[in-house]
Formats: structure tokens, sequence, C-alpha cells
């Protein structure tokens, strides 16, 4: 039943042209908040948190992150008590998502870009002992421990190829450290210029036994960079959802969705081959868009 509801093949006249067998693992239809991949990211935070007796959590992101609504969200839902620090000044008018993590009861701290980029987590957890610091985007071996579990979900080990978009790292990380001895990953990143994501997901599976090494990143995929888009973009991503039912984000999923086309006509996967991508949710980010560009 699992894999009924969460892996939707596509009945696409161009993807079957080519010989190709393709999936959506809908990660997005999960819960309405915790969207995607952020249910696994979190789950042993704050399973570590209640554990340790925590009295809040605290989390970094930016006016638009996805991950501090997440995190809001689910730390009322476990009684506990919440604290974004957000990078920028406070603006005159709270985003969307902000809105959202104060409406969950989150406490919102602002710093400047320079302070942001500056925290050191080992200290910042030191100086905040009543609290589980969470990195931004769940970044971590507690983030990789869940991102992990999506390759447990049943049906995923019927494909070869396993497709995602890529920001900090984490799930990849956990991705790659859950894929059988027959699957390959190929990750898209949807930052502009990020060959540091090599080194980082390596350094997030330094403690993990017999990590795997069956991995391609992508690096021109990225619409100009992290939260950019283009036209392009927007047309795949309302072809995809007219043609399939699937709506993506201009930001992860979408950028993931134009990658797959892009590669399958430059005949990058071999006919015959079983791929599945992975919709990490995030739908959010479309809030900012105007009216009128997407038709879902």
């Amino acid at each position: 039943m699992l894999e009924k509801k969460l892996i939707q093949h596509l009945e696409d006249p161009e993807v079957h042209e080519w010989g190709i067998d393709a999936a959506v693992l809908r990660l997005d239809t999960l819960h309405p908040v915790v969207s995607g991949n952020k249910i696994f990211k979190l789950k042993h935070y704050l399973k570590e948190a209640i554990r340790l007796q925590k009295q809040s959590i605290i989390s970094f992101g930016g006016a638009f992150s996805n991950h501090l609504v997440a995190t809001a969200f689910a730390t009322k839902e476990n009684n506990m008590q919440s604290i974004g620090f957000v990078r920028g000044e406070a603006p005159q008018n709270l985003s969307d998502s902000l809105m959202e993590c104060k409406e969950y009861g989150m406490q919102l701290n602002y710093l400047s870009r320079t302070s942001f980029d500056k925290i050191d987590l080992e200290s910042f957890s030191a100086a905040h002992p009543d609290s589980m610091v969470i990195p931004h985007g769940g970044y971590g071996k507690l983030g990789v421990e869940g991102a992990k579990e999506i390759m447990e979900i049943p049906g995923v080990e019927k494909f070869d190829t396993i497709m995602a978009a890529c920001g900090t790292g984490t799930m990849a990380a956990g991705l790659l450290s859950g894929l059988a001895a027959h699957q390959q990953l190929l990750l898209v990143s949807v930052l502009k210029n990020n060959f540091s994501i090599v080194d980082e997901v390596d350094q997030l599976l330094r403690h993990v036994e017999n990590k795997s090494r069956r991995v391609e990143y992508a690096f021109d995929h990225h619409a100009g960079g992290y939260a950019k888009q283009n036209k392009a973009l927007l047309e795949t991503m309302n072809h995809f959802y007219a043609m399939h039912g699937i709506p993506t984000d201009f930001v992860y999923t979408g950028k993931l969705v134009h990658a797959f086309y892009s590669m399958l006509r430059a005949g990058k996967f071999k006919a015959g081959s079983k791929l599945l991508l992975i919709h990490s949710g995030g739908l959010q980010g479309n809030r900012s868009l105007k009216n009128n560009e997407l038709k879902f």
C-alpha cells in the first residue's frame, strides 16, 4: 500500500520513447506542513531532544525557509518550544514562511548575514544547554540517519538509478548511505558552482561504514543559482503538472525535473533503466511567484 501511495510511475510518451521506466517518490504527500524530506531529517533530532529532556529546539534558516516552518510545527506537535535564528535583518513585512513559524509558536531572532554565516555550532550549543540545536537544513549525523530511511520505503529497491536535488547535502548523504548494491545516485545541485557539496557529503558520511561512492553530481541545472528561476524552468514545471498532476517547486524539485528531461533528451539514460526521482517537498517556496506563472 505504501509503495502504491508514494511511488507514481510517469506515463509519459517521451519517457517511454527512450525505453525508460521512470517514477516519482511522492514525499510531498506525506504531510501538509512537515513536507517531504523534512520529516526524515528532523525525526532523530526530535527523538534525541525528547530523550535528553531538552526544553526547546533551536534551528536556523532564511526568511523563506521551509526547514524553519517544519521545525516550528514539529516542535509544537511534540509540546516543546522552538526558536528560529533567521539570516538577515528583521523585515518590515514577514514572509509567509515566517508568519507560519510565528503561528506555530516559534520565537524569531534575526542575525546579520555576516553573523549568521559565522555561527560556530559547537560553541552555540554549549551556550544553550537546555536546547537541542539543529543545524540549518537538518545538516548533521542525525539528519543523515533520518534521510537514509527514505531508501527503506517499500518499492525504492526496484529502481537502479535514484535521482534527487541537493542543497546542503544532508538528504544526499542519507540516500547515498542507504543505496543498495545495484543502485546509483544522481544528484542535481540547486546552487550555482556548488562544487564543495562533494566534500560536504563525504564529511557527513565519514562515520558510516561501507559508504557507497556510486554517486554522480550534476552542476549545470541551477537556473541561475539558489532560488533563481527562468522561463524554461517554469515551463517544464507547468508541463510536468499538466501531464502527471505532480506539483514541483522552483527551488528544488522543479530543477530536478528539468534536469531529468534535459538528460533524457541528451541520451543520458540507457534503455531499460529504472529511474526514481525523489520529490523532496518544499512547495511553499512557490508562493513568492506571481499568480499566473504556475498553473497549479
